[in-house]
């Protein structure tokens, strides 16, 4: 006979689990812990913005934008100023090669003083130097203190001035606005005004890479506008670029290889402008060869030679003429002296 007091099998309590997993700790386990990290997944990093993109991305992004569209970036946080002025050269250089190929051996840069010599800072200020420097009604003159006067000089910074002041009336040779005529000897306040941004702009441009892209992509705007005009010319049978739609949406100068007017004088007035389709210097086009030819070398090393040995010819017959002069005072002085 069962006990009263044996529980039954249904009234028995339910059992709680109590185990605990032991802690195990030696080198083999602390091993194989390491080994499971290094081979699970990494997290995956939210790009949240244009800043967050790897650096090698980002890049990549800079140099398929335009030259307004990184200046615009430079004002919009501190970060991106920082970024792009880094990077500048880099970025630049990627800018033109695939962009601007063409035009960058065009427009060129002229040297600042202060990477010259002494002697040849001296010798291009000297006052026996013969006057170089012609005045133009839409260029404005350098400055001897900043930029190179040597002949090679003078045309680049003369066509950088030029393509700022041709870009500027597009909007008047497009709608047929005749442009503005300036009486000989007269300097209106609002040509000096444009004469002193367009070359504030240039003197930007000689220490920054990114000012001088922008400069060329001006440029370029001005010659697609340029070559459109001329184009809807039926009666103009010169010969001319041919510059599809979709070489206008590119914004690239690769249409400029093309054969097309060449470039022989500086437009040395507005009044060529009408006629200009294109200012293109330091190419010329070559018919055995079909195509254009570029000038090599360094025109500008060449006028500093030539600068240096015309102040040594200028500085001797200076001499040379003090000499002589000094000799017939006192020749003078003698035969005053015979003569009392």
């Amino acid at each position: 006979m069962r006990s009263s007091s044996t529980p039954a099998l249904g009234d028995e309590p339910p059992l709680v689990d109590l185990t605990q997993p032991l802690p195990v700790k030696s080198k083999r386990t602390e091993r194989l812990r390491k080994k499971l990290q290094k081979k699970s997944p990494a997290k995956l990093v939210d790009a949240r913005g244009f800043g967050d993109l790897p650096y090698e991305l980002t890049m990549a992004i800079f140099q398929f934008l335009r030259p307004q569209d990184l200046l615009t970036l430079c004002c919009v946080s501190k970060g991106f100023r920082t970024l792009i002025l880094a990077e500048e050269h880099y970025i630049c250089n990627r800018i033109i090669e695939i962009r601007y190929p063409i035009l960058a051996r065009c427009l060129q840069r002229p040297a600042l003083t202060e990477n010259l010599d002494e002697p040849v800072r001296q010798a291009l200020q000297s006052p026996l130097r013969p006057e170089t420097q012609i005045i133009y009604q839409h260029v404005q003159q350098p400055d001897m203190a900043l930029v190179c006067t040597c002949m090679t000089c003078l045309l680049r910074w003369n066509s950088l001035c030029l393509a700022l002041d041709f870009a500027h009336w597009q909007d008047d040779l497009d709608t047929g606005k005749p442009l503005p005529i300036i009486p000989r000897g007269t300097r209106p306040a609002w040509n000096r005004d444009l004469l002193a941004r367009n070359a504030a702009t240039v003197r930007k441009s000689l220490t920054s890479p990114l000012w001088y892209i922008r400069i060329l992509e001006i440029h370029l705007g001005a010659i697609i506008r340029s070559v459109r005009r001329h184009g809807q010319n039926k009666g103009n049978q010169r010969r001319r670029f041919v510059m599809t739609e979709e070489d206008a949406r590119n914004e690239t100068d690769v249409f400029l290889e093309s054969r097309g007017p060449q470039t022989v004088d500086f437009p040395f007035s507005r009044d060529n402008y009408y006629m200009l389709e294109a200012y293109l210097p330091n190419r010329s086009w070559s018919a055995d060869r079909d195509r254009w030819i570029y000038l090599i070398g360094n025109g500008h090393d060449d006028d500093i030679r030539s600068v240096l040995q015309w102040e040594a010819f200028f500085k001797k017959r200076a001499e040379r003429r003090a000499l002589e002069k000094a000799e017939r005072e006192l020749q003078e002085l003698t035969l005053l002296v015979k003569s009392t």
